[in-house]
């Protein structure tokens, strides 16, 4: 499902650079789950916005951080993530669930999602040239009615501004803004933005 991504994806440079940043990465997230580290904030905050079952892409998805946890909720859960090496560690801690290698800015699955869930920076992570590819799929991949809720934080090269011009290039029409995913609303100084997305078009 993966063809050429684009070279200037953040992600793909780091491990270019260093070949073992993924097994870092991984590392990293057992050492703060076995610490006590509130990992599932996120998936908290999204399975309150679902009925029991819905389909959920976790997009972006790392080792199923978020994704697992809403499967283990009972929801119908997709992952898709650029990296191999997590997408072998999601498959491992939470069997059951599709997590796939792909491209999100060429996504192209087969159904529709009630919502699509895009935590862990992935926005900021991805190249410029990506972007807009990417929101333009979250918008074509919602069922109706659905909504996708996007997480990343500020200094990372993309102004929260141009996210939202770039989300409506592609389609998509916020519907509540955050600063955290506590729920605390988004403010002009905020240095995060939780954004909640629906389809223009509903």
């Amino acid at each position: 499902m993966i063809d050429s991504p684009s070279t200037d994806n953040l992600w793909l440079q780091k491990i270019a650079a260093d070949p073992g940043h993924s097994q870092w990465y991984i590392e990293r997230f057992r050492i703060m789950e076995s610490r006590g580290d509130d990992l599932g904030g996120e998936a908290r905050m999204i399975d309150a916005m679902l009925p029991r079952g819905a389909d959920v892409l976790d997009a972006g998805c790392g080792t199923g951080r978020v994704g697992g946890r809403l499967a283990a909720a009972g929801h119908r859960v997709t992952g898709v993530d650029l990296d191999a090496t997590l997408i072998a560690e999601a498959q491992a801690q939470h069997p059951g669930s599709s997590w796939q290698v792909g491209d999100l800015s060429t996504l192209a699955l087969p159904g529709r999602f009630d919502l699509i869930v895009c935590a862990g920076n992935v926005m900021a992570f991805a190249g410029p040239s990506q972007r807009a590819g990417i929101l333009r799929g979250f918008a074509g991949h919602l069922a109706e009615g659905g909504r996708a809720v996007v997480g990343f934080g500020a200094g990372r090269g993309y102004e929260f501004d141009d996210f939202l011009a770039d989300a409506q290039t592609g389609g998509l029409a916020p519907e509540l803004l955050l600063s955290t995913w506590d729920l605390r609303p988004f403010t002009p100084v905020a240095d995060f933005l939780v954004a909640i997305l629906r389809a223009a078009d509903q």
